[in-house]
């Protein structure tokens, strides 16, 4: 029987069940951020599904440091360094893109209403998911190719969102991942992430003529 068995199942799975967890429960928390809102308004949302809950896992379930998936200021001052250059090479690329694309341009059309701080909540979080929790944890693993996994899942989030956003979002979400992956840390990414978006949004909600 135990033959017919090995036969039929082969040889036993050997997973890694940190990255189980990880993989099922980043995939069930951007599920339930798409179909549900637990706070009823999207930001908090984004708060409590993608930064407080992989925290609480971190500590009570994997028994580790949320400093260890990248919950930290990590090398700060190459961190600001790379933040500075990024501001300053996308700033021209997102204006360019935001003036000449009218899908970009409809679709933040009404955003304008409390965006520094609406944007800041949600990007924190969208960073923490993907540029800290899932990057950091499949780095454990599979090193630096970390970097291509957690842009899959980043790019797939953008689904519905204007298509030349949408498919830059592979490449974006890998130099995201690499700026994190460098400093050891998710905050600086954010801070480049959150200028990206927010511009975006003032741009193409037509704030400047």
């Amino acid at each position: 029987m135990n033959r017919f068995l090995k036969r039929i199942l082969g040889e036993r799975l050997k997973i890694d069940w940190k990255i189980a967890v990880v993989t099922i429960g980043s995939t069930l928390l951007i599920m339930v951020d798409y179909y549900y809102s637990p706070t009823s308004n999207n930001y908090y949302d984004s708060i409590l599904l993608y930064v407080a809950i992989p925290l609480l896992i971190t500590i009570f379930i994997f028994r580790e440091k949320p400093k260890s998936l990248g919950f930290s200021i990590g090398e700060w001052k190459t961190g600001l360094l790379l933040t500075f250059l990024g501001l300053f090479f996308m700033a021209p690329i997102i204006w360019y893109l935001g003036v000449k694309n009218p899908g970009m341009m409809n679709y933040y059309a009404s955003s304008q209403e409390g965006l520094i701080w609406k944007k800041a909540l949600e990007i924190f979080g969208w960073e923490y998911l993907f540029r800290g929790w899932i990057l950091f944890s499949y780095a454990k693993k599979y090193g630096s190719d970390a970097l291509w996994i957690q842009a899959v899942p980043f790019a797939i989030a953008h689904l519905g969102k204007p298509d030349v956003e949408t498919l830059s979002t592979i490449f974006g979400g890998f130099a995201f991942g690499w700026v994190a992956w460098r400093t050891g840390s998710f905050f600086y990414s954010f801070l480049i992430h959150w200028f990206i978006a927010a511009l975006i949004v003032v741009i193409s909600s037509g704030v400047f003529g």
